[in-house]
């Protein structure tokens, strides 16, 4: 039987008070029968009222399509917000960051990625153009310290290399990148470090 959990009913509450246009996706259909995902969206549909409910398996882009045309029927034009040449509002720092953070999240397996943080400890750029950029990788237990390191380095050899191209190819210049990891437990516990860390 198909329920709707608390989390999900907080929000839909929250939603229905908005009084907003509301989309329900509904991700990994291709893992589940076809009575179980016609029972998921009964539930929902009762929990909430939906512009619309659309299906999208986890491992292709079946749907998406669907998907941006119902937001399109949403999407107002108006003056840009900002340069047409301008990517990100963030700091130079905090894209690097998230650079090297998605190649931990493609490269690693399972939970630990989202036990990470990076913290760019180092940002300077040389008159050659050249920039350097020290970063820590923090993770919250030693074995998971170990798995990104990995066997003789490899796979922290992998991430950075992975990370040094796409920094290069954002910043338009060449990039020395050094890599540290480091435990720091249960630092998502800390509401300061997960400031200081950028979330």
């Amino acid at each position: 039987i198909a329920n709707v959990g608390e989390q999900e009913k907080t929000l839909i509450e929250a939603l229905k008070a908005k009084k907003c246009p509301t989309i329900l996706l509904i991700n990994k259909i291709d893992t589940v029968e076809k009575e179980e995902l016609l029972a998921v969206i009964a539930a929902y549909s009762q929990a909430g009222k939906f512009d619309a409910i659309i299906p999208v398996p986890a491992r292709n882009g079946d749907g998406l399509e669907a998907l941006l045309n119902e937001c399109q029927k949403y999407a107002v034009e108006s003056p840009f917000m900002f340069p047409e040449d301008l990517t990100t509002d963030q700091p130079e720092r905090q894209v690097m960051a998230e650079i090297i953070r998605e190649k931990l999240l493609w490269t690693l397996d399972k939970e630990i990625p989202h036990g990470t943080a990076v913290e760019i400890t180092r940002f300077s750029e040389r008159d050659s153009g050249i920039i350097d950029i020290d970063a820590t990788i923090y993770c919250e237990k030693a074995s998971h310290k170990g798995i990104i390191i990995g066997k003789q380095g490899a796979m922290l050899k992998k991430i950075s290399s992975m990370a040094r191209a796409d920094c290069e190819k954002f910043m338009g210049t060449k990039v020395y990148l050094t890599t540290w990891v480091k435990v720091k437990e249960n630092w998502r516990d800390s509401d300061f470090l997960v400031r200081n860390f950028g979330y």
